[in-house]
C-alpha cells in the first residue's frame, strides 16, 4: 500500500506532505492525525504541502479551512505551500476560498513565513515591521 502523507517535525513546526491524491475519508483522516499531533509535539506552525495534487475540490478546501481553523484553536499556526498553477485556476473559477488560511509557493517560504511570524509573537520583530 502507498503511503498517502507524511508528518515530520522540523524544528518546532509540522510539515505534512500529501504524497498521492486524497479521498474525502483521507482528507479527514490528515485533518484529525495533524490537530492531535500539534498538542503531542507542542509546536508553533504546521506547513501542508500539496504540490503533488491536481484537484482540490469543495470538500478538500473547506476541509482544509476547516483543519487550519482547529490548529489554530490549538495554539499554532498552519499554511499551505505548494498549490499547482492548474489548481488555484479552478479553486478562483469555482469561486472556492481558503478562508484567510495563508499559502505560499513552498517549503522554504512557508517555513520563512512561520519563522517571521514566530518572531513577530515572540517580540523581537515589531507587530507592525
Amino acid at each position: 500500500m502507498q503511503k498517502k502523507t507524511t508528518i515530520l517535525q522540523l524544528r518546532n513546526y509540522l510539515v505534512a506532505t500529501v504524497q498521492t491524491t486524497l479521498v474525502d475519508q483521507d482528507f479527514i483522516t490528515l485533518r484529525d492525525r495533524l490537530v492531535s499531533q500539534v498538542g503531542n509535539s507542542r509546536c508553533t506552525g504546521v506547513v501542508l504541502d500539496v504540490s503533488e495534487l491536481d484537484v482540490l475540490d469543495s470538500f478538500c478546501v473547506r476541509t482544509l479551512s476547516d483543519m487550519a481553523r482547529m490548529i489554530r484553536l490549538r495554539g499554532a499556526d498552519m499554511l499551505i505551500v505548494g498549490i499547482q498553477p492548474g489548481v488555484a485556476f479552478s479553486m478562483a473559477q469555482l469561486g472556492l476560498d481558503l478562508d484567510g488560511v495563508p499559502t505560499a509557493l513552498d517549503l522554504d517560504e512557508g517555513l520563512a513565513y512561520l519563522d517571521s511570524k514566530s518572531r513577530r509573537s515572540s517580540g523581537r520583530i515589531p507587530a507592525w515591521h
